[in-house]
């Protein structure tokens, strides 16, 4: 026929076979001891706000290296970084010793992203592991920075503070965000160990105490934590945000199994309630200080007072930031449930649920739970609505699953919320209280008076 065309139908069936081969084979082992993946951030939660996960100042591993964006790569900061690792380096450590030992590690490195980067041959991504892990070790490790200052002081050069300062502190914070906060702007963290050990063999601390005391320091002035964890206990940390994450862990992480009445075996969970809605049921709110005796160690470290039937938050300060931070965590839980679990999820679901009108936000932010700085309530409260946007969570793994059921168990308790609702309306007005007294005291004087005076008309009666 006229429009008939020859098929090869062995060649196709070939390919085919090939294809279902290749699709058959095991997917490439991830790196030992390291499991954490790094891996783009799914569109059902980047479309919330995508600038959230997208370097802004500097590229950090292959997601963002590209030529539509070449200001990112940094070569030139990066090159001097490397220059300055260079400078601190072992006497006899050439650049050819560090090429060497990155390319006898890249196939490790490569199978801890989720995509293959085809596009990048080796020499290429052992240049890009190099520049990066040396421009880390530069910004965050104190180590790495003093022996800088100390190679390059006779040589007149500024030292990493001024290399650090350079741009002023607007840079800091920019490369903070994109070299800490994001889940996709990062490299395996055993490559920037492997370059801090050849720089400086003879050092006890590793990469990770160097680096982790920036984070402790980092966190501690934000508030959001005064944890110590060890990270370089192995496996240690994937990158830099894991490392980060681990600083974040709750001291209670494994609630108690709960199920259902009736047996069925299943745990229960459910939304959260409102900040109003508690409030209305009798539940009160304060802040958790961090540190100290008895004191939280992070932000997640929520607890139920049940004796004085409050719930004691840490203060959550917000700043532009913060979403940021907490999207980003909570991406890389997403891609690494068994890794790095689901912790931050769980907080951010809480709060997320629990400050998502402006009424929620007043009130919280009235009893110093949280603070801002933004141009109003609603404005917070409608981004506390947006955070876990897109997020897979379930009741597996909740650490908080404990603390929802005492406090849905409170909510639904209908003497408590008849209570509450007295002291609200009330109560609360020392004038209304007082007024109410009165008419409670004459009320039972009224009793008492009819009481005598029908004793007075009965036989015997006095």
């Amino acid at each position: 026929m006229a429009d008939s065309h020859a098929v090869d139908i062995e060649s196709l069936a070939r390919q085919l076979r090939e294809d279902m081969a290749a699709a058959d084979s095991p997917p490439a082992p991830l790196a030992t001891g390291f499991p954490i993946v790094i891996a783009q951030v799914g569109e059902l939660t980047r479309n919330v706000d995508p600038a959230e996960y997208v370097p802004q100042h500097v590229a950090i591993g292959p997601y963002h290296r590209t030529t539509d964006s070449p200001h990112l790569a940094r070569d030139g900061e990066k090159l001097r970084c490397l220059a300055a690792v260079m400078s601190a380096a072992t006497a006899g450590m050439t650049l050819e010793v560090y090429l060497d030992e990155l390319a006898r590690i890249e196939a490790r490195a490569r199978s801890c992203y989720a995509h293959t980067f085809e596009h990048l041959d080796g020499a290429e991504f052992v240049r890009m592991l190099l520049l990066d892990a040396c421009y880390l070790l530069v910004r965050f490790a104190r180590l790495a920075a003093r022996r800088w200052n100390a190679g390059v002081a006779s040589g007149g050069g500024g030292g990493s503070q001024a290399l650090a300062a350079a741009g002023g502190a607007m840079e800091a914070v920019a490369v903070v965000r994109d070299a800490l906060y994001l889940a996709e702007n990062q490299i395996p963290f055993f490559v920037v160990d492997k370059v801090h050990r050849l720089t400086v063999p003879d050092t006890a601390e590793s990469a990770a105490d160097a680096i982790a005391s920036y984070v402790r320091e980092l966190l501690r002035r934000q508030q959001y934590s005064v944890a110590t964890p060890a990270v370089a206990a192995p496996p240690g940390p994937g990158n830099l945000l894991h490392l980060l994450h681990l600083h974040l862990t709750p001291v209670v992480l494994s609630p108690p199994a709960v199920t259902v009445a009736g047996g069925s075996g299943k745990r229960r969970f459910g939304r959260w309630r409102t900040a109003t809605e508690y409030h209305c049921a009798g539940v009160g709110f304060r802040p958790r200080p961090l540190g100290g005796k008895g004191g939280a160690r992070s932000i997640l470290d929520v607890r139920l007072d049940a004796r004085a039937g409050a719930l004691e938050i840490p203060h959550l300060n917000i700043d532009a930031e913060t979403w940021r931070l907490l999207r980003n965590l909570m991406a890389l839980e997403q891609s690494n449930p068994s890794a790095a679990g689901s912790h931050v999820t769980a907080y951010c679901v809480f709060v997320s649920q629990l400050a998502c009108t402006p009424r929620d936000v007043e009130l919280l932010s009235r009893r110093g739970v949280i603070a801002h700085g933004m141009g109003s309530h609603g404005e917070v409260a409608e981004l506390f609505a947006d955070l876990c946007k897109g997020v897979v969570f379930g009741a597996d793994g909740n650490y908080l699953h404990a603390t929802w059921l005492a406090m849905e168990g409170r909510f639904r308790s209908r003497p408590r919320r008849w209570a509450a609702w007295l002291m609200l309306k009330y109560f609360s007005n020392p004038w209304l209280a007082v007024g109410l007294a009165a008419a409670a005291a004459g009320l039972v004087c009224t009793v008492v008076q009819a009481v005598f005076s029908v004793l007075s008309y009965t036989p015997g009666g006095t």
